[in-house]
């Protein structure tokens, strides 16, 4: 190349990057069955789908658990996870009222269980696992962090999780599980239920983010941010919390996930693009 310009040199740079990434295909495994539960609703219920870039290793896993208030929604992968190196897993559970919450949050951990055991076949790091999603899915990712009795009923250690990043999760008591209990959406309680039930200090790192705090869901940023409050007074020193200014509680979820990846390539020692 010595007797290129240095224009054409990056150029011709330039075209090797794009026809590289160009070159990258990924695949998706759709209606995984994860779940050793026999029952006709978990046999329908209980499956998982796998996006993954075909010949890579080691690469982040980023599970996601839809939303829908625990009662409704459907396994998915998000384009804004698509074609990045990730492997990402769309996950269903159980809805509610069909089962109670414990069978949910259950279902979920065995999910993740399922993920550590298996994923490194599609291409990706169990060391490098992310536990994310949106409203009813952010609730269940704020349960498996704080709570370590439900991952750990499968062997794994909650801890193991590199980070958590719930999407305008419930921190107090699920609205639909207060339903189920008689209980109105505006009456708030924190019982075992409730994520800032189990505040701890020794967690990965929990990335709290809500949309506009006067367009959100009932009162969803500021449950947040007692959370956040909560953690950093029992010493936990890696809670961050974002407020998606001008977005609402749908709306919120596009922009996250830029926070998502920047909060995930820090860890990685990688930079993202703003």
């Amino acid at each position: 190349m010595s007797g290129m310009s240095k224009i054409t040199q990056m150029l011709l740079l330039f075209c090797l990057m794009v026809s590289g990434a160009m070159a990258q295909t990924y695949r998706q495994l759709n209606d995984i069955t994860y779940t050793k539960k026999t029952d006709t609703y978990s046999k329908e219920r209980l499956k998982l789908d796998v996006y993954y870039p075909e010949g890579m290793k080691d690469c982040p896993v980023i599970i996601w658990f839809h939303g829908g208030g625990l009662e409704a929604g459907s396994k998915e992968i998000p384009w804004k996870l698509k074609e990045k190196g990730y492997v990402v897993v769309g996950v269903n559970y159980r809805l509610l009222p069909k089962v109670t919450v414990k069978e949910t949050l259950d279902d979920s951990a065995e999910a993740v269980a399922w993920v550590f055991k298996h994923i490194s076949e599609y291409g990706g790091d169990p060391k490098k696992v992310v536990v994310t999603g949106h409203s009813a899915g952010g609730y269940i990712t704020m349960m498996l962090c704080l709570n370590k009795a439900w991952l750990g009923t499968y062997g794994v250690d909650a801890d193991d999780v590199m980070l958590y990043v719930p999407f305008s999760g419930q921190a107090i008591t699920h609205y639909n599980v207060r339903k189920m209990q008689g209980i109105p959406p505006l009456q708030a309680t924190i019982d075992e239920f409730a994520p800032i039930y189990w505040v701890r200090k020794d967690c990965p790192p929990l990335i709290l983010i809500c949309g506009d705090r006067e367009l959100e869901l009932y009162g969803r940023y500021d449950e947040n941010q007692y959370l956040a409050r909560m953690m950093k007074l029992a010493g936990h020193t890696e809670t961050y919390l974002y407020e998606i200014g001008g977005h609402g509680h749908g709306g919120m979820v596009d922009p996250s996930f830029h926070i998502l990846e920047t909060h995930l390539n820090k860890i990685l020692g990688k930079t993202v693009n703003p």
